[in-house]
Parts: structure tokens; sequence; C-alpha cells
């Protein structure tokens, strides 16, 4: 039996836009200061679930939510079962928007929004691909379980919450990262430096503050620093350093206090590199000046260790797997207040398979051990995860991307995490294609509308052929 599968899609694309622009339109952002017994993560998360398990329950789909931290959409049945699982929470919007995040735009044929290629879009292709199959009455011979999740951008307690009561699928993907297929993930590690002790000098830092979440590279930078001195000549001197580097930046001087602000340019934190970090730039040109105590250390680690450094050269980190490529470093979030005893710097680890969580731990710490600073593993890590490209699942995969696409299929390793390591044999696919503009974690996230179309038709021939 051939099925036209783009055409399909085409027959259901006004369906399929509607359904995604109502999910973009919500706000599910993780809000702990919201969130409540029935709401674990906030509101806007909960929301996104019973959306989408709402979509699910009309299209006449068996469904479940799991406690509203996660739920899944099943058709089928059969002895083994193939998972497909994504998440419809999202990273905060940050500054610099053109359009409102959550109110989806459509130009030059792209959907902008907050979440339109991470996740919302992909999930909803994936969700129509199950839903084509379903209407065409294929004959199926295996469960499908379409799960969706709610903290991944975060501690990926949702699904942690979900697994402990519900069957783990037996194989699957999700489609939360790039064509032709994504079989190995590097370890994921978060670490944190705590400074503490007293905070004098001749310059005295009131506050820091940089980045909003350990996976993505801050865009903005801010200080305010008491300057005991001439104000105007720290001024000019802010001025002639942002003509050295590729930021910008603001100085505003009141008496004796300055406000800085540098602007660098947003990244997911599983690529660093493809950022500018306002705040490793910011405290680089603070370190140069007469700050003392917990300030100078704080300061100092940025400048002397993380500064223009997305490989932990300077912690002595620098490793490269054969098969997995090297260790990346996102310096996400930079928190100080004068007021407080624990102020804190936040790593983000990609790693591949030959390190571990505490080696990483040890050479920091060994370091910054002439410093006020703690170095503490924050909770949640895992382990690289890697799939053999001699796996019938993989090699289904790519063999559908090939003849959808005519282009080659590989392997491929990437730096983010994907709720695909949470299965065995559990890989991502799409929805980027190579050619896609990743906007990931960026002002101005968008997805193309072919991309989406076409991921559609893919997904549906990839599912459809893992479980017939």
């Amino acid at each position: 039996m051939t099925i036209n599968w783009k055409q399909e899609v085409e027959a259901r694309r006004a369906d399929l836009m509607k359904d995604l622009f109502d999910l973009l339109s919500i706000p599910s952002v993780r809000e702990d200061d919201k969130a409540t017994a029935d709401a674990p993560f906030g509101p806007g998360p909960k929301e996104a679930l019973l959306r989408f398990l709402e979509i699910g329950a009309r299209d006449g789909f068996v469904t479940k939510n799991v406690d509203n931290y996660a739920g899944h959409i099943e058709y089928g049945s059969g002895a083994e079962t193939l998972g497909v699982i994504g998440h419809v929470d999202v990273v905060p919007v940050g500054p610099g928007w053109d359009s409102d995040p959550f109110t989806p735009e459509i130009r030059d044929e792209r959907i902008y929004a907050r979440g339109s290629s991470d996740d919302k879009g992909p999930m909803i292709a994936a969700y129509y691909a199950l839903k084509m199959i379903k209407e065409l009455e294929l004959p199926i011979s295996k469960r499908v379980r379409f799960i969706i999740g709610t903290d991944e951008e975060s501690s990926w307690q949702c699904l942690d919450h979900y697994l402990a009561t519900e069957d783990t699928p037996d194989f699957g993907f999700s489609p939360d990262a790039e064509f032709p297929i994504i079989n190995g993930e590097k370890g994921n590690a978060t670490v944190e430096l705590v400074f503490t002790g007293q905070n004098n000098g001749m310059l005295k830092l009131i506050k820091f503050d940089a980045g909003m979440r350990a996976n993505m590279v801050p865009e903005e930078a801010k200080a305010i620093v008491e300057v005991s001195g001439d104000i105007a000549a720290f001024a000019k001197e802010f001025n002639e350093y942002l003509e050295t580097v590729p930021v910008t930046g603001t100085i505003n001087v009141t008496d004796s206090m300055a406000a800085l602000t540098i602007h660098g340019k947003a990244a997911h934190g599983a690529m660093p590199s493809k950022g500018i970090n306002a705040g490793t730039y910011l405290a680089n040109f603070l370190s140069f000046y007469d700050f003392s105590g917990s300030a100078k250390d704080f300061l100092t680690v940025i400048a002397d260790y993380v500064h223009d450094d997305t490989e932990a050269a300077h912690f002595d980190l620098a490793y490269v797997d054969d098969i997995m490529g090297d260790l990346t470093m996102n310096a996400g979030v930079f928190k100080f207040d004068a007021s407080k005893d624990n102020n804190t710097i936040t790593l983000n680890f990609r790693y591949p398979k030959g390190l571990t969580e505490d080696v990483i731990i040890e050479k920091i710490t060994n370091k910054v051990a002439n410093t006020s600073a703690v170095v503490v593993g924050l909770a949640g890590g895992k382990g690289p995860h890697y799939v053999s490209p001699e796996d019938p699942l993989v090699k289904t995969l790519l063999s559908v991307y090939e003849e959808h696409t005519g282009l080659k299929g590989h392997e491929q390793v990437i730096g983010g995490g994907t709720f695909g390591r949470l299965l065995e044999r559990g890989v991502a696919y799409g929805a980027m294609f190579p050619d896609s503009i990743d906007t990931m974690h960026q002002k101005n996230e968008f997805m193309a509308i072919s991309d989406l179309m076409n991921a559609t038709a893919i997904y549906a021939d990839a599912i459809y052929r893992l479980i017939k």
C-alpha cells in the first residue's frame, strides 16, 4: 500500500495550524513561585498539557493525565510499545522580541512564537503523524504512546514522576532536535559555585545579575557598582571597553553609583559557542578593578576560568571523544547580591563518554581552591547516551529520512539532552532539517511552515514503519 504522506498532511494543514497556534498561545514557562500541588511547575505548563490531552481526546485517542506532571495519548495494542516523547514547556522569553512571543504570527512563511521550534511545533507534527495513521485505519502490530512532558527545559521532574508509575516504552524517539537523527547525547551536568564572605574595597559590587536558565547563554547582564573615586573615569573606561568587544552596553551614573548593562547574544546552552555571553563580558570588565572578598572572587573566577572558554580549558576539562566529540561549558546564570552570603555562578556541562560529573567537580574545585567558592553538583545530572547505528530503530528512521529528502542519512551526537535518552533504545529525530535556521532558546524563535509540514510527513511514515 502506497501512501502519499505529504498529500495527507496538506489535507490537514488548517487543522494542524489551528491546534499549534492554540498551544503556542499558552505561556508555558515554568514558574516555581506559582507552583501548587495541582500545578507542580506553575499554571502555564499545566494548561498546555491539558490542552494537548484535550486535542487527543477530541480525536478519539485514549488519554491519561499523570498528576499534571505529564500525560500520554495512546493508540493501538501489541507486545511492544513505541514511545514518542516531547514537551510543551518552554524557556523564558528574554528581551528583544519583535512580536508578542505568545501571540503566534506568520511572517515570511515562518511561525514566530516561543516554543514554535522547541518543542510545540515538532510535537504537533508528530501528533498529526499519529492522527493520520489512525484516521487512515492502517494495520499496526504495536502500541504507540505519545508522551507529553511539562518540565523538559528545567529538571525533567515531569518524566521522572511519570515513569515512576507508567510503563516505559520499549523503543522510540523524541521530536526535539534535528534530522537526520540524533543517536548519541552527551552527558549533562550542572555545577554551582557558591561564594561567601565580605564585599568591600575601593569599589563595591552591589548586584550582578545575568542569565535565566543554566541551558541558555545569557543575552543580558546587569550590575550595580558603588565607586569610591572618579566615577566619570570609570564610566569612560567602560565605554572604551565596549568598543573592543563584540557586545553592546550602557552605563548610567548617579552620585557614587554606576548601573551597567551589557547585551550579548542568546543561544542554546548545548552550543554555547553560538552565543555571546553577556555575563562573562561584564564580569571580565569589572575584574580589572579593586574589589575585594567575595566580589573579587566572584568576578575573578568568571574572568579567569569562564570568560571566552566554552570548552572549559581553563578548568583543565578540555576533552574530545572520537565519536561523541568535545566537552562544552555554558555559564548560564550569575547571581550576586551584596546583602546575601550565597552568591552563585551556574555552569552547565555537556560531556562525552570518558568523563564523569565527579571528575568535572573535582577539576573545578582544584582550580578555585584559593577562593571562597564552594563547588556543588546540582541534582538531575545524566550520563552520556548512545544507540548503535546498527540498531533497527536507527536504520529505519534514517531510511525514511533519506527517501523523503533525497539526502544521505548519518549518525549524529549532540550536546543537547532530549527525552529520547530516557529509553535504552531511544533517539531524537527532527524536526530541524540540515538547512533550517536554529532559533531555539533565542529571541524571535520561529519554525518554517515548510519544515513543519515536511517533518509531519516524515514522522507519519516513520511511525507507521516502526509499528506495522
